[in-house]
């Protein structure tokens, strides 16, 4: 039978569980590969700008670029692996 007492001590043990706190290295880590992309754009951005100015040679800009293609397929596989696990997820019976 539950009281008021149990109800109270078992929220007590499970909000640790639930409490906001430092991320974790997985989330450390999407975090640093987002920065990492949208530094990249803003290269891509800086480079092709210099190329129409005539201050970035026509190699850096289209090297540049492959990197940012790279990065941009990268992402997107990020992505499409998140919405399958979750459309996984929202497959399971409950």
């Amino acid at each position: 039978m539950f009281t008021s007492l149990n109800a109270a001590t078992a929220y007590s043990a499970a909000r640790t569980a639930v409490a906001p706190g430092q991320p974790g290295p997985a989330v450390q880590a999407l975090s640093n590969a987002a920065e990492d992309f949208a530094a990249q754009m803003g290269k891509v951005d800086q480079v092709a700008t210099g190329a129409m100015t005539g201050q970035v040679e026509t190699h850096r800009l289209v090297q540049t670029i492959a990197e940012a293609e790279m990065a941009m397929e990268t992402v997107v596989a990020i992505r499409d692996k998140v919405v399958e696990a979750y459309q996984e997820i929202l497959r399971m019976p409950v």
